[in-house]
């Protein structure tokens, strides 16, 4: 097994198995136009991941694929913001009757990894995905630094959710 399916199994491990029943129901946007969440996003802040170790500059870009899934273009710079970059592609799957809310990330088969839009903004220059054990998150932005009151006010609304805020880590970007 390569060292990049490794790293990838040792994310969706997690997500694939943990349980979920010790927190409420994780409650998603309702609706996501889809045209309009496609398209580059910023990585504002995470809770740290294995497999985004030494990551910078972390930016994640979505496109249609003709067969109607969602192309994932995840980018990084390893070990500082002029590190080398490097790139993990993959799909995501829309589950059927959820407003597009909820989705199924593979980046190797058979493996996949709910990814689930839990705030977006009205006009989508914001976004955080979260999945429903709570250990992972991620706050998204159309551009590479968020304002301080919009990071605030999704921190408050993601401390309700009942996400441990206090593992936030804050994504060093390129500018």
């Amino acid at each position: 097994m390569s060292k990049i399916n490794k790293t990838l199994l040792s994310f969706l491990s997690p997500i694939l198995f943990f349980s979920c029943s010790s927190y409420p129901h994780l409650e998603t946007v309702p609706y996501v136009d889809l045209e309009k969440y496609l398209g580059k996003w910023y990585e504002i802040a995470s809770f740290p991941q294995s497999f985004q170790k030494g990551c910078n500059c972390t930016t994640a870009e979505y496109s249609l694929s003709p067969k109607g899934y969602i192309i994932v273009t995840n980018k990084c710079n390893r070990d500082s913001i002029d590190g080398r970059t490097t790139r993990a592609e993959g799909k995501a799957f829309i589950d059927e009757g959820t407003g597009n809310a909820k989705l199924k990330v593979q980046f190797f088969w058979p493996f996949r990894g709910k990814y689930w839009i839990i705030e977006l903004a009205e006009d989508y220059s914001y976004a955080v995905v979260g999945h429903p054990n709570r250990e992972y998150l991620w706050i998204l932005s159309r551009n590479p630094k968020m304002d301080k009151s919009i990071y605030k006010m999704l921190l408050e609304r993601i401390e309700k959710k009942q996400f441990d805020i206090s593992k936030l880590q804050v994504t060093e970007q390129c500018e």
